[in-house]
């Protein structure tokens, strides 16, 4: 096992790192190219606004990097929002980067789709805050789970397409998780979602490279 945590520099690392050394892995965090394609999983965090974890990855030269990863990769959160084609979250007066465009930015486009802005509700604020039963498919990702909880934290989302693995709703339905060949994203804390989240870590590390 040689897990990498890619160091986006727009995350919070020690939390992502603490949750699979409770599970008996000790990660790699780098954002050397050379380090990342060796290793067996690859996990993209991230935390912040798209526009400018785009821009990280941009500068640390790792765009190219991650789009050719043939292991198994999987993104948390903005993690999961930087391995779609594009996000509605450009971050307002901010520098434009490569693709960035007037309340758009692409991102890696490993995953088929796009990702926008929830719709707030009554009684229902941005972020999305809080724990949230989630509907589980049958990928591996999921095995040994049924109508987990996870913690979200977010306010834009992946509508529900052929790429969804899971699902959860919050003024709307939205992909809880999504997925394209050998790269899954899940859009709430598996790091902090306790038993569940846990389990979702542990079938990640067991899936086959």
């Amino acid at each position: 096992m040689n897990l990498v945590i890619v160091n986006t520099r727009v995350a919070n690392l020690a939390s992502v790192d603490f949750a699979f050394r409770r599970l008996g892995v000790t990660p790699v965090i780098s954002a050397d190219p050379a380090v990342i394609k060796a290793a067996t999983h690859v996990v993209l965090p991230g935390v912040g606004t798209a526009s400018a974890a785009m821009r990280s990855l941009e500068s640390l030269g790792l765009v190219p990097v991650l789009r050719e990863l043939t292991q198994p990769v999987l993104g948390i959160c903005l993690g999961m929002q930087m391995l779609t084609e594009r996000s509605a979250e450009a971050g307002a007066g901010s520098a434009v980067a490569t693709g960035e465009t007037a309340g758009s930015v692409s991102c890696l486009g490993v995953i088929p789709g796009n990702i926008e802005r929830m719709q707030a509700a009554t009684g229902k604020p941005l972020p999305h805050m809080g724990w949230n039963r989630t509907e589980v498919s049958e990928h591996p990702l999921f095995a040994g789970l049924q109508d987990p909880w996870f913690y979200f934290v977010h306010s834009f989302a992946a509508p529900i397409s052929a790429q969804t693995i899971a699902s959860c709703e919050y003024t709307q339905g939205f992909s809880a998780a999504i997925a394209h060949n050998n790269f899954m994203g899940v859009q709430f804390h598996p790091e902090r979602s306790g038993a569940d989240g846990a389990r979702v870590l542990q079938n990640f590390l067991e899936l086959a490279c």
